[in-house]
């Protein structure tokens, strides 16, 4: 039975606004670890994606699918995240893993994205119930506006799925739309320390402008499915899976294995990208 991690008014903010920022949700000692693995371990290099924003600046991803035995598989499984998102999520089924990726955003060179929905995608992979979705980011490094970090549109996971299309190499949500949400809830800068967590609904309009400062910005980022909700379009088999929760300290007490046993997503053709609901993967 998982305790509950997050207070009344957390879930009662999450569901009014379309995100919670919860500080301090990792350690510096667990980001550290973290971070240090992400430089180091050849497989999260060896299976990073370029993707470009319309200016042609890249953003380096790696995503996958099955958390594994690996530290950021532990942070994924972790008592911590599964109670959080129980706690938010719309229902009462087991918690599965969708996908998680590293995001990262390089100084000078690191693109933009797009406002987008991440259910504007993932509606390709055909999931029924956008309240049964939910992402989670994880700050490695220092987010704020001078290095790009992802701004929200506070409260705008209310007016349901915006239709989305193509822009550049990223799929962006209707700017008709976007421009009105704009003019009618408040655009917030979610600025972030090493170790802080944005829970956010798959509805809510995010975005994030290129890294044109010294700093680089990474971030891990894992989207999470109730059992329930079924996709009728996805290959992965992840999303059904219920997650098996580790301990909290597993990331820093337990024997890690490599990244290269993780299920890893290859570069396609972007229509393949599009069909399987990754033509952003969520991205930000």
């Amino acid at each position: 039975m998982l305790s509950e991690n997050l207070t009344p008014e957390q879930v009662a903010l999450y569901h009014r606004q379309g995100y919670i920022i919860i500080k301090g949700f990792c350690s510096l000692e667990e980001i550290n670890k973290l971070y240090q693995t992400a430089l180091d371990d050849n497989a999260m290099k060896n299976n990073a994606l370029d993707l470009n924003d319309q200016s042609g600046k890249k953003t380096r991803l790696s995503l996958w699918f099955t958390p594994g035995n690996d530290v950021f598989g532990y942070l994924t499984r972790s008592e911590r995240m599964i109670s959080s998102v129980k706690q938010l999520l719309d229902g009462d089924a087991p918690v599965c893993h969708f996908h998680s990726k590293l995001m990262q955003k390089e100084p000078k060179v690191g693109g933009a994205w797009e406002w987008h929905q991440d259910y504007g995608y993932w509606y390709k992979n055909q999931f029924m119930f956008p309240d049964e979705l939910i992402s989670v980011m994880v700050a490695l490094t220092e987010a704020n506006k001078q290095n790009g970090c992802l701004q929200v549109i506070k409260g705008s996971h209310k007016l349901g799925r915006v239709n989305h299309g193509f822009a550049g190499e990223q799929v962006g949500a209707d700017m008709t739309m976007v421009n009105n949400a704009l003019h009618t809830m408040e655009l917030v800068y979610v600025e972030l320390e090493p170790g802080d967590a944005l829970i956010f609904h798959s509805n809510l309009l995010h975005r994030s402008e290129a890294n044109l400062s010294d700093q680089p910005r990474w971030s891990i980022i894992s989207c999470y499915n109730l059992q329930s909700n079924p996709a009728y379009n996805e290959t992965s088999t992840s999303y059904k899976v219920p997650v098996d929760v580790v301990p909290d300290n597993a990331i820093m007490d337990w024997d890690a294995e490599s990244l290269s046993n993780a299920d890893f997503l290859k570069k396609r053709k972007r229509p393949r990208l599009e069909r399987d609901g990754l033509g952003g993967a969520g991205l930000i």
